[in-house]
């Protein structure tokens, strides 16, 4: 009887298991099978999931100068480099702004620190549809308009207030004893934080500078209304703009799409082994 029991709970959690891991992989699945299609095969009824004449067309002509026909297909890679020198600066600066602002947070004791606390938090609750009219003012003050810094003051306005709360909860679980003992031997504040903090938290540095990153790269909003030629333009807006007027490029979408998740898959494949938890937890006995 335990043995029946005890087979069909474990057939009711694989069937659970395939159920979730089809809901996660067949959307993926179907956007790199479509990314291989073409364009008769995609529009053919009844539709064919898996293509008879597989091509990596499409890919070449995003990624090769010169083969792609529309002006959307030819700029891509231009808006992905776009993509990438706007979030990888946005994670830099959350990422050293953000260390020092938690760090104080989490050790120093100062007044009213719970208020900080909450007012960095609420921040990051503003609406960004009430920021697009100052934003917009400032920026052509600044002749920001259409230029990259102007998305990266931008996504660090939302970016690093979740960088300095995430980093607040990870520096508040190092243990405080790893840093007396440098303290004791002679270590500055600052010395203490680079050398002995930042090793210890390095998967809350890693899961914050993922997630930072990952705000940064799929943000669409603000990168539609500031950006509208090449020189700033980024992938969310370039894969929007293959659906025309009246046509709708969808193979260059689907490319597109599948182009635009390798960065951050490949980041999280490179850097998961320090997206793990309990390692401050064990510092001190080790």
């Amino acid at each position: 009887m335990k043995t029946t029991r005890k087979i069909f709970g474990l057939s009711i959690k694989m069937f659970l298991m395939l159920v979730i891991l089809i809901f996660i992989y067949a959307p993926l699945s179907w956007l790199f099978l479509s990314s291989i299609s073409t364009r008769a095969e995609l529009l053919a009824t009844p539709p064919r999931w898996i293509p008879e004449h597989p091509t990596l067309q499409n890919y070449r002509d995003i990624l090769v100068p010169g083969t792609a026909v529309s002006e959307v297909a030819r700029t891509f890679k231009n808006t992905l480099l776009n993509s990438f020198i706007v979030a990888s600066t946005t994670t830099v600066i959350c990422l050293l702004v953000g260390s020092l602002a938690a760090y104080a947070l989490a050790r120093l004791r100062m007044r009213y620190r719970n208020h900080i606390f909450l007012g960095i938090l609420s921040v990051r609750m503003i609406p960004e549809i009430s920021l697009v009219i100052p934003l917009y003012i400032a920026a052509a003050f600044l002749g920001w308009r259409d230029r990259p810094i102007i998305l990266i003051v931008t996504y660090l306005s939302f970016a690093l207030p979740f960088a300095i709360w995430m980093l607040t909860t990870f520096f508040e679980t190092v243990p405080i004893e790893l840093e007396d003992a440098a303290l004791i031997d002679g270590s500055s504040r600052l010395g203490t934080l680079f050398r002995v903090v930042l090793p210890v938290a390095s998967p809350g540095l890693v899961s914050t500078a993922l997630f930072t990153f990952l705000l940064a790269w799929d943000e669409f909003f603000f990168a539609l209304l500031f950006t509208s030629t090449i020189q700033a333009k980024t992938v969310p807006v370039a894969i929007a703009e293959f659906t025309g007027r009246y046509a709708v490029d969808i193979t260059a979408m689907m490319t597109g799409g599948i182009l635009a998740a390798l960065p951050p898959v490949i980041l999280a494949l490179i850097f998961q082994r320090y997206i793990v938890s309990g390692l401050s937890a064990g510092a001190v006995k080790g």
